[in-house]
């Protein structure tokens, strides 16, 4: 895991979780200086959304006192709202469905974060994400899946460069999470048996359709089927996303899915049967390209996952042309979506990825 075998200082990001609470743990008994830091990226300054960061604070606060290690809390909510917050709202604005957790990975945790820690003094900065890093024979690090397929987070890293890797710990990334769970339990940390957070990184759980309707304002329209009939009154596009079946508030024949939006209409595309070929697509193109080393020569084989959780399957990767790829699957995947992020593996590493356009 580290270059050498002398202690090094390592920051911990410390959610409050139980994943970060090992971490920390972990470094510590391998003899390293741990940092515990909690990042405040979100508040009820920004509205009250369900956001429990005060609660995850003292609870990673607890964790560091158990563990015996200095904690801080650091606040990065100007620059969380400026690159994080201002990006998700446009991207839901112009009708495409953004990712914010690779954002804050890349805007966030790896740079103001990291360049923070670094610029104290630190050697490495960790994460609770179940992800690994090696480095090769050539001196590249690389990017790996993490032992547990259920909770590899791999797919919100791909932005992160070969100067970020260097950096990066990743220690429950070699575990499965029943044995996480164990550890914090023989750590006799407080979070031991703390439920996993569906919320969005460092911030908590959030609603976020509400958090939309009340940062962007969009007009009603006309829902649609596949077949031009009109079944029902959309409450502004941005609120909804392909694939997407609860909450469209439409009765009668259901359910619905939403197969498409017609920007300039202002009509919400649906279709009540859950295998329409409009919902089923092998290609499409690529943008804003991130590689975890070098840039390959394309094109090449991949295998692609179009969104968190969703299994990769083999494709093809195009040549660049105008800063774009077009990935072109073996078999056709459900509901690839605008805004989205498709990242490319080649086995258990990652190899880059970008927007779904």
């Amino acid at each position: 895991m580290f270059k050498e075998h002398k202690p090094r200082t390592v920051v911990v990001g410390m959610s409050g979780g139980v994943d970060s609470s090992v971490t920390a743990a972990l470094l510590k008994q391998q003899g390293h200086l741990v940092i515990g830091v909690y990042m405040k990226n979100w508040s009820e300054d920004f509205g009250n959304y369900g956001c429990t960061w005060a609660e995850d604070a003292e609870d990673a606060r607890k964790v560091a006192q158990v563990l015996d290690i200095p904690f801080y809390v650091w606040n990065f909510e100007k620059e969380y709202k400026e690159k994080v917050v201002e990006h998700f709202l446009a991207e839901y604005k112009a009708g495409r469905t953004p990712n914010p957790d690779i954002l804050c990975n890349s805007e966030i945790k790896f740079k103001v974060f990291l360049d923070k820690a670094l610029a104290l003094g630190a050697d490495y900065v960790a994460t609770g994400h179940y992800a690994r890093v090696r480095q090769n024979a050539a001196g590249e690090f690389e990017l790996l899946k993490g032992l547990d397929p259920a909770k590899d987070q791999s797919y919100f890293l791909y932005r992160l460069s070969q100067r970020h890797l260097s950096r990066a710990l990743f220690p429950v990334g070699e575990f499965q999470k029943s044995h996480v769970r164990e550890l914090a339990r023989q750590f006799n940390l407080p979070t031991h048996a703390k439920k996993d957070s569906q919320g969005i990184c460092f911030i908590g759980q959030i609603d976020v359709r509400q958090f939309l309707m009340e940062h962007i304002k969009a007009k009603a329209g006309e829902i649609v089927t596949a077949d031009g009939r009109i079944i029902g009154q959309h409450s502004g596009l941005p609120y909804y996303t392909i694939g997407q079946r609860e909450g469209i508030g439409v009765g009668g024949t259901g359910p619905y899915y939403v197969i498409g939006k017609d920007m300039s209409a202002n009509k919400l595309l649906v279709t009540g049967d859950k295998d329409d070929k409009s919902l089923w697509t092998n290609e499409f193109a690529v943008s804003d390209l991130s590689w975890t080393g070098e840039a390959p020569d394309l094109p090449a084989r991949a295998s692609v996952g179009i969104r968190y959780n969703h299994q990769d399957y083999p494709a093809m990767l195009g040549k660049m042309e105008d800063g774009k790829i077009t990935v072109v699957f073996e078999a056709s995947q459900r509901a690839v979506t605008p805004g989205q992020s498709a990242v490319f593996y080649h086995g258990d590493r990652l190899a880059g990825g970008g927007v779904i356009v």
